[in-house]
């Protein structure tokens, strides 16, 4: 058998052999060793996305015209770019860093966030926020010990230092992710439509510019290896490439460089420089233009001595960008590059012959057509199969599952849920991140949704939430996928915005897996027809294949994230009970549902059944109920119901508020179900009396079935009927103690961070 040293350079770098073969008959040539690694990372899965497009390509087919109306730019580009009226746009995405997290976990979480700061700086705006998911093993494994410390202080660290709010992002544990946890950041930036800017090279003469960081070693062959293939055999190892080093400073000064270079009109085109670096960046800004691109190697400022060509080409070193500069544009580009102290060089030039060709120390080491690399990569039609284990995972149904039917057993059980890892407070994580830095942000956590301003006169802002549940896609991918849109569209309708726009970012296992492909596929449409159905399209986002230890893939995880507009931040919906004396109201149906639930997991680590039902035109009717709802002052509090049910949200509601509450639960229902069930399309409401009348109506009119919990109180107490009392002070010592209890070691206020 071969080992690894002794194969092919081509199989070294990743590509089959009839990639390869492919390869040359592009050039009619072997290609040169710059040639083959810029082909190995650009044909990447991370780059190409070539297990994927087949499907992904179902988003363009569901996408109506009246879905594209806002939409500036969409799939395929940078970022999703969406108007929002008063002349601004809001662009959003979210991307995977999931691999180079596992191996380093502070910088492989830090140059997430930076890498996903420059997607959103490359359409022209200034990143306002972020927002992270993250996704490790059991919470009290070694391993996850090792990992979330260190991804939580590198995303803080990154993103307090470039002074970007982090506002919002979930934390979930499950064994599915030990070894290879999920790291998916998401930014959203704000510019005048006007200065939207594309990602190409055109007009034969102009200057490619690469400024920002000098270029080293670290991430190189980071695409192709750690996210483009399982990397938990002890061969796939030995080919461990390091991973990015963050400079957020730096990074700081490339926000502002990019900001007045934006305000000035001095770029016709840019590019980021992530996974692929230079090599990437090139290629698709001359594969997208109308000519092609001479790029001299001997005018990249360097870190490290020594580099080959192929180093240069490929390294990932971060807060680099490349522009496309007019030539008499370029001193006064330079001027402001020096001003903010980044290094800029003027590295090529746009030519007419629609080659990219690449020069090192006076020789030719690269010459090829560049949409060879950029948008013509093999394309593959993975076998898909549904696993002959799902219909067994189905009727394996939690109906069987004891439950709780006295009061002093409910209460143990809320008091257990509320303590536990999967519903327990976040504010360990989420107080190690500046949200508040620009002095924009409304809403933050613990809010069901992140809010910033984006405009100081109008006042107009915008909302964004992920979410998803990977028991529920692994029950079905299909609905689960749809429960996790509907979730992070319900979080954003409950802050009174209205949703516009999804990004995804899709983590599963080997794409050459017949069962994951299944999921993927299954989880795609799922997402397509479920943004169909609200009118809302995909703007764009990442797919991360590879998720697995050895042959065991991660359960299917899709991240969906959800952008929303309101047009006055004044009128928004604060996350809680609103005021005492007011009325607590419930929207929406409540079934015994608990497939997938987080009780069958916490209490009797059980998998199994079918997710919750989805009702979409319901949640539309919600979302509609609580944007006029927000409008007309008609709400004082709002709380969506998802993981733990109405239980959790009572009790979030309450210990958010400072306030007490009593709750009569309806008659004939069983109250276990009533509080711990996992139904969709609800949302718990504070109601003041004079908004009662006005709100009923509007109910009414969008056929959203209501009922009157009870009311809010003064006193420190959550009464429950059926339910022994439960003080507010054991509820927040319940709720708060456990990720400390975890993860703080004795005499120490939060984990070590790193220095830079």
């Amino acid at each position: 058998m071969s080992t690894p040293e002794h194969l092919p350079p081509y199989q070294e770098l990743g590509l089959a052999d009839d990639e390869y073969a492919q390869i040359l008959r592009i050039l009619g040539r072997a290609p040169s060793a710059a040639e083959l690694a810029m082909y190995a990372v650009m044909w990447s899965e991370h780059c190409s996305y070539k297990s994927s497009k087949v499907h992904l390509r179902y988003f363009g087919q569901t996408t109506t015209e009246a879905m594209r109306q806002r939409l500036l730019a969409g799939i395929g580009e940078n970022a999703g770019v969406i108007e929002v009226g008063e002349g601004w746009a809001v662009t959003f995405k979210i991307e995977s860093h999931n691999h180079p997290s596992a191996v380093e976990p502070y910088q492989g979480a830090a140059t997430g966030v930076g890498g996903i700061v420059r997607d959103i700086m490359a359409m022209g705006a200034r990143p306002i926020a972020l927002a992270d998911s993250l996704r490790v093993g059991p919470a009290d494994a070694a391993d996850t010990a090792r990992v979330l410390p260190a991804v939580v202080a590198g995303i803080g660290g990154y993103g307090n230092c470039l002074g970007v709010p982090t506002i919002g992002g979930e934390l979930v544990f499950d064994p599915s992710y030990a070894g290879n946890p999920l790291v998916n950041a998401l930014c959203v930036g704000a510019l005048r439509v006007a200065q939207l800017q594309a990602a190409h090279a055109s007009g034969t003469g102009n200057q490619v510019v690469l400024f920002g960081a000098r270029t080293g070693r670290d991430g190189i062959g980071g695409v192709s290896v750690l996210a483009s293939e399982s990397f938990s055999t002890e061969a796939a190892r030995t080919k461990l490439p390091s991973v990015q080093v963050g400079d957020p400073f730096t990074g700081k000064m490339l926000i502002e460089c990019c900001a007045e270079l934006f305000e000035a009109g001095l770029v016709l085109g840019i590019q980021d420089l992530g996974g692929a670096g230079l090599c990437c960046a090139t290629s698709e800004l001359a594969s997208a233009g109308e000519g092609g691109m001479r790029v001299d190697l001997d005018a990249v400022p360097l870190r490290a001595p020594g580099m080959t060509p192929a180093e240069i080409l490929c390294s990932e070193s971060q807060e680099r960008m490349c522009a496309v500069v007019r030539p008499g544009d370029v001193d006064a580009f330079m001027k402001i590059c020096a001003k903010w102290e980044l290094p800029a060089t003027v590295i090529g030039a746009v030519t007419g012959e629609g080659r990219l060709v690449v020069t090192w120390h006076g020789g030719k080491v690269v010459d090829l057509p560049p949409r060879t690399l950029a948008h013509e990569a093999p394309v593959y039609h993975r076998p898909v199969r549904r696993p002959p284990t799902q219909d067994a995972l189905q009727a394996s149904t939690p109906d069987v599952l004891a439950r709780p039917g006295t009061p002093h057993a409910l209460r143990a059980t809320l008091l257990r849920m509320v303590a536990s890892p999967g519903l327990c407070s976040r504010a360990w994580v989420t107080d190690q991140y500046d949200r508040y830095v620009r002095g924009a942000t409304v809403l933050a956590p613990p809010s069901d949704a992140g809010m910033v301003r984006i405009d100081e006169t109008t006042q107009r802002g915008v909302a964004v939430a992920t979410d998803g549940n990977a028991r529920y896609c692994a029950l079905d991918p299909y609905l689960g996928t749809q429960l996790a849109l509907a979730e992070a569209y319900r979080n954003v309708a409950v802050t009174g915005a209205t949703p516009l726009a999804v990004t995804d970012c899709l983590n599963f296992g080997a794409p050459t897996d017949p069962g994951v492909m299944w999921q993927f596929a299954q989880a795609v449409r799922g997402l397509a027809e479920g943004c169909a159905a609200l009118g809302i399209p995909v703007t764009g986002g990442n797919v991360s294949f590879y998720n697995q230890t050895g042959n065991t893939p991660i359960l299917p995880t899709p991240v969906i994230g959800v952008l929303g507009v309101i047009d006055d931040v004044r009128r928004r919906i604060p996350t809680g009970l609103g005021a005492a004396g007011d009325a607590l109201w419930l929207l929406g149906e409540t079934r015994d549902e608990f497939g997938g639930s987080e009780w069958a997991h916490e209490v009797h680590g059980h998998l199994g059944g079918r997710p919750p039902a989805v009702d979409l035109a319901r949640e539309w009717a919600i979302g509609a109920v609580l944007a006029a709802a927000s409008a007309d002052g008609l709400v004082s509090g709002a709380h969506d119901l998802s993981e733990g049910g109405l239980a959790q949200a009572l009790v979030e509601a309450c210990l958010g508020s400072g306030l007490g509450a009593s709750v009569r639960l309806p008659g004939q229902a069983d109250p276990f179900v009533t509080l711990f069930s996992e139904s969709s399309a609800r949302v718990l409401l504070g109601v003041p009396p004079t908004g009662v009348p006005a709100l009923a109506q509007l109910c009414t009119e969008h056929g959203v079935p209501v009922s009157r919990l009870g009311e809010v109180h003064t006193a420190p107490v959550l009464e429950i009927a059926g339910v022994v009392p439960l003080t507010l002070a054991e509820l927040r010592a319940a709720w708060e103690r456990t990720l400390p209890s975890l993860f703080d070691t004795p005499g120490h206020a939060g984990p070590p961070r790193p220095g830079w």
